[in-house]
């Protein structure tokens, strides 16, 4: 067995490292917090067609999965105070700065939130008042 003192430079072809490169890039997620405040009893759900807009292109950016929420037709209940929900969204274009928050349903009360600035870290923390 032999004992390397130093580690052994590797090189990357240039080529593979930009292709590794745009791969990660391609996984990137975007991850809301959704903090949703209820005055009453209530009952929430999303739809599949939730999305994210970016303003730069306009290409729709696809809900992956989503946490202590129902998907449509089933139906989450929320009790007097606050409910935290997490909706995991594949990656926004890296020249994207503004983007918006749209669930495209074919009934009144789909989430929409225009204009999130974007962060450094694509996590976000957005808070939805519902006094009825």
């Amino acid at each position: 067995m032999e004992i390397v003192k130093e580690p052994k430079k590797v090189n990357i072809d240039p080529e593979l490292k930009n292709a590794i490169q745009t791969l990660v890039e391609e996984e990137s997620q975007v991850i809301i917090h959704l903090h949703l405040h209820f005055s009453n009893f209530s009952t929430i759900r999303i739809w599949k067609s939730t999305f994210l807009l970016p303003h730069n292109n306009g290409e729709k950016i696809n809900l992956v999965h989503a946490d202590n929420i129902s998907f449509y037709p089933d139906w989450t209940i929320c009790r007097t105070g606050e409910t935290i929900c997490t909706l995991i969204f594949k990656g926004l274009p890296k020249d994207c700065t503004v983007f918006d928050l749209v669930e495209e349903i074919p009934e009144p009360g789909g989430f929409y939130i225009p204009n999130i600035q974007r962060n450094n870290s694509d996590v976000y923390h957005l808070e939805i008042n519902n006094s009825s």
